[in-house]
């Protein structure tokens, strides 16, 4: 076929020359239209404003730097699973990631993963446990002035922003945090000594005459129960009180609250209540549980004060910094008496400070040496009860050491004293008014310390001493340690005694109800 004879179209293939120039020479004129089209309905880039989010109609706000910031929070745990986020339950985490979203510090774009900011927290609390200050770190715009202002705006009033501060990328609020303060709050009438006829009281009163008067008994407790007996032979006859106290609350199905008896125990542990409240503890009393408080303060092997550890554990010794007691406050239509406990600490164990508080409140409660609590920082293990959860609350992280290298960064301190009037505030109605309110509704403190008072070592409701030939692998119980010169009243009572033990109506609430492995005591209809 001749050369110039047409073909019916063009010849878009290139020629050699095109293919030593390189990719772009090597294009058809169709690849190229193919490559203009799919340039003009290519996806705009990230930093493009308006750009649709897939699969909905809302535009993607323009990019915003993000910091590296330390955010100082404060917040009342009721009705809160907890401080860590973790849906679907509702956590102190989930509330305060909606806030910041709402308030423009996290983008849309960043609102479905907290890993995407980088958030961490200084400490995790458990549900219901209250914070005055707490520390999270994470990455949020902070271009606004006001939105620490904005952020509070889309927060319940139970959780608040106290400050935000610039931090380097490198901050980890929980690894850099050099210690904590706690708190905790008890009722004064916790360190009343036993009710009398009490398991505990008796072997109390064993314990005093072994000692042929060296013990120096507990008088302002003897003469506070000597009042309260007095009261009810005015007001019930000896053949009532019989009745009251041998009473044992029926089945919901045969409970049956118009009965005259039920009526009574009612009346009965009204007047124990508001009695108990208007207890005024002695200064030597508070002394006594100031100076078992003392005795924590230092390094010392907290072994025996958490669950799970053994004496070699290097991880049980703990450093307590500062410990301070306040005096006596009077608060609630109850006018019930509180001190206020502040632990300063460089670290805790999972109920260190629960634990710490039980042991010196029975200190006081045995009337017995505050040097018994030395004695168990040694290899001898010991079931120490967990005091209430409801006094505790993280008062503030500490950053002191860290607080130096912000400042040569040109940064502000995390330093929660710079809000103090406004914690307080804070701490007054959230915190505070909830704590008294719910001790008054569920008589916290006084079941737990009626269950212990009760605790008896025939039933092992506490937990059985262990019995091996190392000494140190024995766990005692609590009154066992703190009164080692008894030995069960039960055991010194004739056989057949033993076998049927006589069980009032406080010890049957407080043991035969009680849960097998815990210490906590629980409220039965007797108690409300």
């Amino acid at each position: 076929m001749p050369n110039d004879v047409s073909t019916g179209y063009d010849d878009e293939q290139p020629g050699d020359e095109a293919y030593k120039r390189g990719a772009l020479y090597k294009q058809t004129k169709a690849r190229r239209t193919d490559y203009d089209s799919d340039k003009e309905t290519k996806r705009p880039r990230t930093g493009d404003s308006e750009v649709a989010l897939a699969g909905t109609s809302e535009e993607k706000e323009a990019r915003m730097p993000k910091r590296k910031v330390a955010v100082m929070v404060g917040y009342c745990g009721t009705g809160y699973h907890g401080m860590q986020y973790n849906p679907p339950n509702r956590t102190i985490e989930a509330e305060l990631f909606e806030a910041f979203v709402k308030a423009g510090a996290i983008s849309r774009a960043n609102s479905t993963d907290l890993k995407k900011n980088g958030f961490m927290r200084a400490a995790r609390t458990d549900k219901g446990v209250h914070a005055g200050g707490n520390v999270i770190s994470l990455k949020l715009i902070i271009e606004d002035p006001a939105i620490k202002d904005k952020i509070n705006e889309h927060l319940p009033p139970g959780i608040r922003i106290w400050g935000i501060s610039r931090v380097n990328k490198a901050f980890d609020c929980r690894k850099l945090c050099s210690s904590r303060w706690y708190e905790y709050l008890l009722p004064t009438y916790s360190f009343i000594g036993p009710k009398p006829n009490t398991f505990l009281a008796r072997t109390i009163e064993q314990c005093e005459d072994a000692a042929s008067g060296k013990l120096e008994k507990d008088q302002e407790s003897l003469e506070f129960w000597e009042t309260f007996r007095k009261a009810v032979d005015e007001k019930f006859t000896q053949e009532e009180q019989d009745a009251i106290v041998n009473y044992v609350a029926p089945s919901k199905e045969d409970f049956d609250e118009s009965s005259g008896l039920y009526q009574k125990v009612k009346q009965y542990k009204q007047m124990e209540n508001a009695h108990r409240r208007s207890y005024r503890v002695s200064t030597s009393k508070l002394t006594r549980f100031r100076e078992a408080m003392k005795q924590y303060l230092g390094p010392h092997n907290f072994h025996n004060y958490t669950l799970g550890k053994d004496f070699k554990d290097p991880s049980t010794v703990r450093f307590m910094k500062d410990i301070t007691v306040s005096d006596p406050f009077v608060i609630g239509e109850m006018q019930t008496e509180w001190v206020s406990i502040k632990i300063h600490g460089q670290s805790f164990m999972l109920h260190q400070i629960r634990k710490m508080i039980s042991m010196a409140t029975l200190v006081a409660r045995c009337n017995c040496s505050p040097d018994r609590i030395a004695q168990s920082y040694g290899p001898q293990k010991i079931n120490i009860p967990k005091a209430p959860a409801l006094g505790l609350l993280l008062e503030s992280p500490v950053y002191e050491g860290y607080n130096k290298r912000l400042l040569e960064f040109g940064y502000e301190p995390i330093d929660f004293r710079n809000y103090q009037k406004e914690m307080d505030a804070f701490k007054m109605v959230h915190i505070y008014d909830k704590i008294y309110k719910e001790e008054v509704d569920e008589n916290v403190f006084n079941a737990f310390f009626s269950y212990i008072d009760a605790f008896n070592q025939v039933t092992g409701a506490q937990g059985e001493p262990t019995k091996s030939d190392d000494p140190a692998k024995i766990q005692l119980s609590i009154i066992d340690f703190l009164l080692p010169c008894s030995s069960s009243p039960e055991e010194k009572a004739p056989k057949e005694v033993q076998e049927k033990p006589e069980t009032s109506a406080d010890e049957h609430a407080a043991v035969e109800e009680q849960p097998q492995t815990t210490t906590e005591a629980p409220l039965t209809q007797l108690d409300a």
